[in-house]
């Protein structure tokens, strides 16, 4: 796996099966205690990760380690290691070197359900609305193919320009309905994927310094989680928002966004991230009381 470009696959599959279902039962177990209902009451299981290609996967391993009833509150987990991608240096791939020193390992979880129960449950954020859009020209910007040295992702230098550019269009349209054009005055969990992104979102949007503050904790801290950095990033908030005595979940504000860059997968010979999304979920932060 050291070794850039050497056969390993196989080294890789001993890993991921194995670790990502446990890394996922600590992130699922701590989030099951903090809701303080038995895990009974789970009904369905959402699981995330970007490592393995086994059958049956990790979210049936990860059923069984935590024991959960096989029918559907709903318990989401992302478990992700960076094992499928992780190889030596070269000289000749500095792309491939950026990604090594970008991502890491992490899991999380949360429970999500409606008609919360008043005197056991405390709600941290509503869904309110999603939506997701393609970005125009981005074809090729974020390119990954499975094999047997493991997965390799390539993102091409203009990724942050391409965010950049579209992402005030489709918050525009998010958010007309309820009238919010400010966008200092929501709050926002928005995944990291890198600080060039992260730059280039803040200057277009003319975001103050704080409102990203939470996903460059995170970023700084743990490195690009994949699917587990927005989970992450909403732990941070909600911590910072009640060490700062702030009187709702989400900085003290009611309404936020939630931004994620995704890809489009198109199965061929390969795993293919042909076309980059920008995922867009409307959200209401809660009263800490």
């Amino acid at each position: 796996m050291c070794e850039y470009m050497a056969p390993s696959l196989d080294a890789r599959q001993d890993i991921v099966p194995v670790e990502v279902p446990k890394l996922g039962k600590e992130a699922a177990t701590k989030a099951i205690k903090e809701w303080g209902q038995p895990k009974s009451r789970i009904t369905h299981l959402v699981f995330c990760t970007n490592a393995g290609v086994d059958m049956p996967g990790p979210d049936y391993q990860l059923t069984k380690l935590l024991g959960l009833r096989p029918s559907p509150r709903v318990l989401v987990v992302c478990s992700e290691i960076a094992a499928v991608t992780f190889r030596g240096p070269s000289d000749t791939h500095l792309d491939s070197l950026i990604g090594q020193a970008l991502f890491g390992d992490g899991a999380d979880a949360v429970i999500i359900g409606s008609d919360p129960i008043p005197e056991v449950e405390k709600p941290l954020f509503e869904l309110v609305s999603a939506a997701q859009t393609i970005l125009p020209d981005s074809d090729g910007a974020i390119d990954g193919h499975l094999r047997e040295v493991g997965l390799t992702l390539h993102l091409l230098k203009d990724v942050p320009g391409l965010i950049s550019k579209n992402v005030e269009k489709s918050l525009v349209e998010a958010f007309k309905p309820l009238g919010i054009s400010d966008w200092n005055s929501l709050f926002w969990i928005a995944h990291p994927g890198g600080r060039a992104i992260l730059d280039q979102v803040e200057e277009k949007l003319a975001l103050k310094p704080e409102k990203l503050k939470p996903t460059r904790h995170v970023l700084s801290e743990y490195g690009n989680l994949s699917s587990a950095c927005v989970l992450f990033i909403m732990d941070e908030m909600r911590k910072s928002s009640a060490k700062d005595e702030l009187k709702t979940t989400g900085q003290g504000l009611e309404w936020g966004v939630l931004l994620s860059e995704l890809q489009r997968v198109a199965w061929s010979t390969c795993l293919s991230f042909a076309i980059a999304f920008v995922v867009f979920f409307l959200l209401c932060s809660m009263s800490r009381k």
